[in-house]
Order: C-alpha cells, then sequence, then structure tokens
C-alpha cells in the first residue's frame, strides 16, 4: 500500500486495508456525508492513488470505481467543496492520468504466490546425491592421497629398419622382396608380440615381474594382488605396459614402483623385440637360400641330362656334329656339279669340233655319266633309306637336343649367379631394429594422476546419479 492510500485513509477517518479485487459499484448521484469536507487537492490526490495502487474497496464518503466503459469525466460532487457555488466545477483532469486510471482499474490483481516448500522427494534426491556421489569421490581422495603408491614411468620409442636392395635374384621371380621384406609387416608383427603371453613370459623369466608389481603392500588396488598363473601376470601386464602404434613407430609406456625397475623393463623389452627381428630377418633368409638352391639343383639336373642326350646321340649316329657334316656333304655335291658343269662344257665343245668317232668324245661322256651318278648318290645320303635314318632327321634331332642343352646351361648360370647374391644377401642384417627413444629413468613420480582420476571419477558418478533421476522421476510421472 502507498503512503498517498495511508494518507487518503487517514482522512477518510477509516484505518487503511489491502487492496482487494471488488466489483466495481455504482457511482452515487451526489456526494457523501464525509465528502463536503475535502477539496479539489484531495480528489486529485486520490486520483493518482487509484492510478497507482488499482481498484480499491469503497470506503465512507468515497465513490466506488467506476465500471467498465463508463465515460471520461469527473465523478459528481468530486470538485464541489463548502466554498465553491452551485454549479461550479472543480479541476480539470488530465485525459492520459485518467486512461491510466482506467487502465488500471481494468487490470486485475493476482494474490501473491505462496513459496514452495520441501517435500521428502527432495530430501531423498540429496541424500541420494551424497551417497552416490559425494560420499565415493571422498573415499576415492581419501584413499589415493593417503594408500595410493606413487608409480615411475620409463618410456621406450622404437622401429624396424629394413634394407632393400636390388640384386640379381629379382631376375628369378622378384625374390629380392623375399629377402628385404616390407618394414610394416615387421612392425605389425611387434605390435603383437608386445601384447602377447610369450613376451610377458620371456620377461618375466628375465626380471620377476610379479615382485617388482608387488613392492606396494598397502596399495591393493595399483599392486599386484595375483597369483602364480601366467594369465594374472598377463592382466597386470596390459595394466602397466601402455602401447602406442602410429605410421610404423611404437611408442611404450612402462610403471613400476621403482623407477629403476620400469626402465629395466623398457629395456627387456627392446632386446626381446630386437630378437625378434632377428629371427624374422634369419627365416627370410633361409627361405630366399633354399628357393635358390632348389632352383640352382634343378638347373643342374636339368643341364646334366640335356648333354647325357647329346651324348647318346652321337654315339648312336656317330656324329660328333651333324651340322657339321652335313655341311660337308652339301661341299661334295657343290664340288661334283662343278665338274658336271665343265664336263659338259667339254663335250659340247668336242663335239662342235672333232669327229664323231673321237675316242675323247666317249670319255668326257663316261666322265659325265660317272659325275651324275656320283651327285645322285651323295643326295640319297639326305633322302631315308630301308635301313639307315635320313641326315635331314638326324640333323633335326640333334639341334633340338642342342637348344635344350643351351637352355639348360643358360638357367644353370642364371640359378648359379642367384644363389651366390642370395648367399651373399644372407651374410648381412637386412632387417633391424631401431629405437629412436631409449629406455628412460624416471626422476619423479608421475603416477597415479590423482587429480585426473578425482574428475574422472567425479564426472562419471554425477552423470550415473544424474541419469538415475531422471529414470526415477520418468517412472514417478507415470504413475
Amino acid at each position: 500500500m502507498s503512503a498517498q492510500d495511508q494518507k487518503l485513509g487517514s482522512q477518510a477517518g477509516t484505518p487503511a486495508t489491502p487492496a482487494q479485487p471488488q466489483k466495481p459499484a455504482a457511482a452515487p448521484s451526489g456526494p457523501g456525508p464525509q465528502q463536503a469536507g475535502q477539496g479539489a487537492a484531495n480528489a486529485g490526490a486520490g486520483q493518482r492513488s487509484s492510478a497507482a495502487a488499482g481498484p480499491q474497496a469503497a470506503r465512507p464518503g468515497q465513490a466506488g470505481p467506476r465500471p467498465q466503459g463508463a465515460a471520461a469525466g469527473p465523478r459528481p460532487g468530486a470538485g464541489q467543496g463548502p466554498g465553491m457555488r452551485a454549479g461550479q466545477q472543480g479541476p480539470a483532469v488530465n485525459p492520459q492520468m485518467q486512461a491510466r486510471i482506467e487502465a488500471a482499474m481494468q487490470t486485475p490483481v493476482l494474490p501473491p504466490a505462496s513459496p514452495a516448500r520441501l517435500e521428502r522427494r527432495h530430501y531423498g534426491m540429496a541424500i541420494s546425491f551424497v551417497l552416490v556421489v559425494v560420499l565415493p569421490v571422498i573415499l576415492s581422495a581419501i584413499y589415493l592421497y593417503t594408500r595410493a603408491a606413487d608409480q615411475y614411468a620409463s618410456y621406450v620409442g622404437f622401429s624396424v629398419r629394413s634394407e632393400t636392395a636390388s640384386t640379381p635374384v629379382d631376375m628369378l621371380g622378384g625374390l629380392g622382396s623375399l629377402v628385404g621384406a616390407s618394414s610394416t609387416t615387421d612392425t605389425d608383427v611387434l605390435y603383437k608380440f608386445i601384447q602377447s603371453r610369450d613376451l610377458v613370459e620371456r620377461v618375466d623369466a628375465r626380471l620377476d615381474l610379479r615382485e617388482i608389481w608387488s613392492k606396494a603392500p598397502g596399495d591393493p588396488i595399483f599392486s599386484f594382488r595375483g597369483g602364480q598363473a601366467v594369465e594374472e601376470l598377463v592382466d597386470e601386464w596390459e595394466r602397466k605396459v601402455r602401447i602406442h602404434y602410429d605410421t610404423g613407430m611404437i611408442d611404450l609406456r612402462v610403471l613400476a614402483f621403482d623407477p629403476v625397475d620400469a626402465q629395466n623393463i623398457t629395456q627387456a623389452i627392446l632386446e626381446e623385440g630386437g630378437q625378434l627381428i632377428n629371427q624374422l630377418n634369419d627365416i627370410a633368409r633361409e627361405d630366399a637360400l633354399r628357393y635358390s638352391r632348389d632352383e640352382l639343383d634343378r638347373a643342374q639336373e636339368r643341364l646334366r641330362e640335356a648333354r647325357q642326350a647329346v651324348t647318346e646321340f652321337r654315339n648312336r649316329y656317330q656324329l660328333v656334329d651333324p651340322t657339321a657334316d652335313v655341311q660337308g656333304q652339301i661341299g661334295v655335291v657343290t664340288s661334283l656339279q662343278q665338274q658336271l658343269a665343265e664336263q659338259l662344257v667339254s663335250l659340247g665343245l668336242l663335239r662342235a669340233n672333232a669327229q664323231p668317232e673321237d675316242p675323247r668324245i666317249a670319255q668326257t661322256e663316261l666322265r659325265i655319266q660317272i659325275i651324275r651318278e656320283q651327285i645322285d648318290a651323295e643326295r640319297q645320303k639326305f633322302g631315308s633309306s630301308s635301313d639307315e635314318a635320313a641326315l635331314s632327321d638326324v640333323v633335326g634331332q640333334y639341334e633340338i637336343l642342342a637348344v635344350d642343352r643351351e637352355f639348360a646351361e643358360t638357367s644353370y648360370t642364371a640359378a648359379l649367379a642367384s644363389y651366390e647374391a642370395a648367399r651373399a644377401e644372407a651374410v648381412r642384417q637386412s632387417r633391424y631394429l631401431a629405437p629412436y627413444i631409449r629406455p628412460t629413468l624416471a626422476q619423479e613420480a608421475e603416477f597415479p594422476q590423482r587429480a585426473k582420476l578425482m574428475l574422472i571419477i567425479a564426472g562419471f558418478l554425477s552423470v550415473l546419479w544424474i541419469i538415475g533421476s531422471l529414470i526415477f522421476y520418468s517412472l514417478r510421472d507415470r504413475r
């Protein structure tokens, strides 16, 4: 209630009361009993208080609120006083003030809202938050800062390097790829080997991992709490050894309760990985040597068979080189043909110059006949007869055997070169483990990361509590 309302109430002779919404009352036809004693100033103050406080209850001596839709204008008797003559009006009312008064009278006044009260479910949610989030976080903080033992980290990084050189072995089907294989494949094998049970057993045999990871008896969470089973040691290995593999490079982080133990574990992993790469390298080189050796043995056997076939052919036909014999036979036939041509020329000259009874003509004819018979005999050697093979067939068989022998000799030469190249490649190491980060020795404990663990635990429990609360309210609303 404003100060103007209290002033008006005191002038009217009644105590000021809180404004209550009421229905508009009809305006009286004339001034009230006590309204005649109030001046125009009080009437203006009442109008301003009505615009500020809204519709109020009718007080004695005052007209009630005007009904909605009534015409604007001064109320009867509002501007009359004891010193005013009849028919004289009071001071004019501002139209803007009159509009504000009407708007205030038309706006309903709502009762004040009652304050919210806490119910049983609110207390239950608070208790559940304390039990699910606050209490576990406090217990985790007490454990991490009082009982959790410090752990030291040792880091190591390495990759597999491969030397691939072009060798004569590549001529026999790419044997060089067997000698110098891709380093990416070797890195994949090494990545799986680090996570294998075989490596855990090898490192445990060298360093006794159970003793190393059990040096914090007061820390049951981060300390090794398994038995003699290898499977439990492998589980602890997965907790303490973190591996990161990216583009052919492997990074390791090993945790232990002593910095020297952590460094010894990383050094053992590096050495065992190098031995694995050497074994893979030896296997690849042995495969290459075995393959080239097998090729050399087959080439030798093929060359031996080809030479044996040529020897048997020579023994059967009594010919060292049938091609040379053919050349000789061709030379004999050529020579006989030249002699025959000369004798035919001589016979023509004799018949032209000598008498028909000349004995030289008979001798020349006899010589020509003998030469022709000799040419026919020589030519028959190239053909086939009932008891002997044709010289052309003999030469064809010899040429086949000669080609086989030449191919066997060429294959043997290439196989021998590939074997020598593979043997020379096996002498040097083509793949090796190249560490770009040597095993480090920690100067201070980095783990456990207590602040980070606290944030993770608090965030997880908060999300869990929020989800549970949402589920609870959704089930409650469905009832």
